[in-house]
């Protein structure tokens, strides 16, 4: 399978069509950007492993029944997956308080929440991706009923369950991430985008240790070696 148009180039990924209507090729990039694309860089290899690591989730959650666009990874850098129709709904979810939870509610860093907190944010830049409520949700259309936003939360929460376990045995601990959802050619909701530590929260669990895109933002370094630990444990039969 081949790349033909460019379809798209966002922050992390080029998106590209195929002789296929109903297949899109993703080419991952090695920029790195931070607070809305205010802080960039770059790392060399960072496209290639968050391939592998989406690769591999990808693959995991679909023998957990997870539907998602994914098909294949082609080489190190480009994954072959379906079309799909964005939703423009990020939905985050949160074990641990960290980051903008911390700051905007004054949750102390590290407290261990509850129950996993299920956000919705709107996936515009211009606007800096502000928080939405299901109402909010409703009178944009970005979906066409309150039953696709349950579905949405359900979808998370089963998510985060299923990568909960297989981080933890793997001495990983899934703070909070990011997951995307859109549209197949039969209008059926799917995972979408990637599944990787530039949209993970993940800390090692004995040491504590940040092993994702915090690294950049906070200007820890080692973020390549990080990544690279993290998709070795990924890895690892368990």
């Amino acid at each position: 399978m081949k790349k033909e148009q460019l379809i798209y180039e966002g922050k992390a990924k080029k998106i590209w069509s195929t002789l296929s209507p109903d297949l899109y090729i993703s080419e991952f990039k090695d920029d790195l950007t931070a607070f809305n694309g205010e802080k960039k860089s770059n790392e060399k290899g960072k496209g290639a492993l968050n391939n592998k690591i989406s690769t591999a989730l990808f693959r995991y959650l679909q023998k957990k029944g997870v539907p998602s666009h994914f098909v294949d990874m082609l080489d190190e850098n480009h994954m072959l997956h379906k079309r799909a129709d964005v939703i423009l709904i990020e939905v985050i979810v949160r074990n641990i308080a960290t980051g903008s939870l911390s700051r905007n509610l004054g949750i102390e860093d590290g407290k261990v929440l509850p129950f996993a907190l299920v956000e919705f944010d709107y996936k515009d830049d211009e606007l800096g991706d502000p928080k939405l409520n299901d109402q909010h949700c409703l009178i944009l259309e970005l979906v066409k009923d309150q039953s696709e936003l349950d579905y949405l939360r359900y979808m998370a929460r089963r998510i985060n369950t299923l990568l909960q376990e297989f981080y933890a045995v793997r001495d990983l601990t899934l703070v909070d991430f990011k997951l995307e959802f859109g549209r197949d050619s039969d209008d059926n909701i799917i995972l979408i985008d990637e599944l990787s530590p530039d949209n993970f929260r993940l800390w090692d669990s004995n040491s504590g240790e940040k092993m994702d895109k915090d690294r950049f933002r906070e200007g820890l370094g080692g973020l390549k070696v990080a990544y690279e630990e993290v998709l070795n444990r990924i890895l690892m039969e368990k």
